[in-house]
């Protein structure tokens, strides 16, 4: 048997400034690139017709016909990972496995079970930081501990960052760096269980006198003011480095908004309890209300408030919601309802084409009042002032509520200032018991 090297893509669908892939590249042993679909995630998925998996499938495909340029082609499976190792370890002779890190729960049980599989038979499991700037515990305070509050975290973040020098790996195409072989045939759709969405993609690409005017536009839901590139950065299309130098030149709520997503990503790895839990432990006593009838009226947008249904249907429609509304929908269904952050979590985690677990938890916690350096219980966003405020002239509400102002329209299903001083009263005493 041949000694090869693999190289395993997960979150990082690129060629270009991929950091595993870079190294991988460069060693003596041909590389084979490979990408498995994942049976233990996808047979979660309710919606077999997932614009994600559509997504994915698509790049796969970009990148198996990029890689015929190098006379290769990327290897394809669909199953467990572990019975993919074991299967590839009968085939190949594997010194080596290079891949990204990925800091969620499953994939840290997953990558232990097949570093120890790899190193049973004399293989090793080499991975790499790729989705973030900062990882892990990169960035501490001075007693060495995590931080739990994000204004501290983000001014050490932007210290270390203006001092680091980012150059984009590129791989060299005169090298025969990757295993030369025939097209590897790629599995369908329909053999996983899927069919392909008519969900429309955000082109990748940064548009930079968007990012320019982010700040002042960001808040506008009816305005074209945000990047769009949450589903680039969720799947690795798109590498973090390149997007963060744009970002530092052209606009520091944008980059703000980078660091974010890393806060959330280092509080979840060093906290993977908040999956299940609040990262306030005392929060978790909540009597929660969890109405049914009132969530279903949530995740179809007819709650009667203007704001929060626009939202909803335009999550519902799109597999996107502009980030404003995401806070206004989460605290109106935490607060105005009284309904578990984690059944809102889990809706936006079916729907969002941009659907990180970090980022998601990070966000619904925020709104929930629950989580680290989250907004105050007794801070109960009003629908109709965030109304006032950035939606004025009611574009996006009309867009996606055409039945707004008449008759037909839904009646609220609770009242605001009584929903308010619920969810205040609800909560004090929770945390007072």
């Amino acid at each position: 048997m041949e000694k090869i090297n693999i190289f395993w893509f997960r979150r990082d669908l690129r060629l270009e400034d991929n950091t595993g892939l870079f190294y991988g590249f460069e060693q003596d042993e041909p590389l084979l690139p490979l990408f498995i679909f994942d049976k233990n995630i996808l047979d979660d998925l309710e919606d077999k017709n997932d614009a994600r998996v559509t997504f994915i499938h698509d790049q796969i495909e970009s990148i198996s016909k990029a890689l015929e340029a190098y006379g290769s082609s990327l290897l394809v499976k669909y199953g467990d990972p572990i019975e993919i190792y074991r299967e590839l370890l009968e085939k190949y002779d594997i010194q080596q496995v290079y891949t990204n890190r990925d800091y969620e729960p499953y994939a840290i049980s997953r990558d232990k079970k097949i570093k120890a599989l790899l190193k049973e038979k004399g293989a090793q499991f080499l991975d790499f930081k790729d989705q973030v700037i900062f990882e892990k515990s990169e960035i501490v305070n001075g007693s060495g501990e995590f931080y739990k509050v994000f204004t501290p975290y983000s001014k050490v973040w932007l210290e270390k960052f203006k001092k680091l020098n980012i150059e984009p790996l590129k791989l060299d195409k005169r090298k025969k760096g990757f295993l030369q072989t025939k097209p590897f045939s790629i599995p369908t759709l329909a053999s996983m269980g899927f069919s392909k969405s008519n969900i429309e993609i955000p082109p990748l690409e940064i548009n930079k006198p968007l990012i320019k005017k982010y700040d002042q536009t960001r808040n506008f839901p009816a305005i074209n003011g945000t990047s769009r590139l949450g589903i680039h950065l969720r799947f690795g299309t798109i590498s973090v480095r390149s997007l963060a130098l744009e970002a530092a030149q052209l606009n520091e709520t944008y980059l703000n908004e980078l660091i974010w997503r890393e806060f959330y990503m280092m509080i979840l790895f060093h906290n993977p309890e908040v999956v299940d839990k609040a990262f306030k432990s005392q929060y978790d006593a909540i009597p929660w209300q969890n109405d049914e009838e009132n969530f279903k009226k949530w995740c179809e947008g007819k709650t009667g408030y203007p704001i929060v249904d626009a939202g909803m249907r335009e999550l519902n429609t799109t597999g996107y919601m502009h980030n404003r509304v995401r806070m206004i929908v989460a605290s109106f269904l935490t607060k105005h309802l009284l309904i578990d952050w984690r059944w809102g979590e889990a809706y936006f985690a079916k729907k969002l084409l941009d659907f990180e677990l970090s980022s998601n938890n990070g966000g619904w916690q925020w709104a929930a009042g629950t989580g680290t350096d989250a907004q105050p219980y007794f801070r109960v966003f009003n629908p109709e002032s965030q109304t006032e405020k950035f939606d004025k002239e009611l574009k996006y509400i009309k867009k996606w509520v055409p039945e707004y102002g008449k008759s037909t329209y839904s009646k609220p299903i609770v009242e605001h200032k009584f929903a308010r001083q619920r969810a205040i009263d609800t909560y004090k005493t929770a945390l007072n018991s």
